[in-house]
């Protein structure tokens, strides 16, 4: 499957930013789809993740400021971003998985996208 995210850019502190992942390639609805995130120097950690019966998991830094959804109908999983603060700064990548089970594990995942950059100024 091939996954394309798109809505990164620059926004102030406080503020919101929605960011889509497009899929295609095989049938969406059979994966699970996760958000992750990378800073420069940093590894790569989970920020949130829905299953293919949108069972959701997020990341303790994200909960209650983050969304995760999914419409497989479109074939995109979104992430809605509030509360947006400075380290929240990364390049964000969606992938894809057939297990539910290690969710919160890059290397749990089969399919990436090539990243967008959302940079949260203060």
């Amino acid at each position: 499957v091939q996954l394309e995210e798109s809505g990164g850019g620059l926004v102030q502190a406080g503020g919101s930013l929605g960011l889509s992942c497009a899929a295609s390639g095989r049938t969406f609805s059979n994966y699970d789809m996760g958000w992750f995130r990378q800073a420069p120097g940093e590894e790569r950690e989970f920020v949130a993740s829905i299953s293919w019966f949108r069972s959701t998991h997020y990341a303790d830094s994200v909960k209650g400021r983050f969304a995760i959804s999914r419409d497989n109908a479109k074939n995109t999983v979104y992430l809605q971003m509030n509360s947006l603060k400075p380290e929240d700064t990364a390049v964000y990548y969606c992938a894809a998985h057939t297990s539910s089970s290690n969710y919160d594990r890059p290397a749990a995942y089969d399919y990436w996208g090539q990243g967008t950059q959302v940079t949260v100024s203060s």
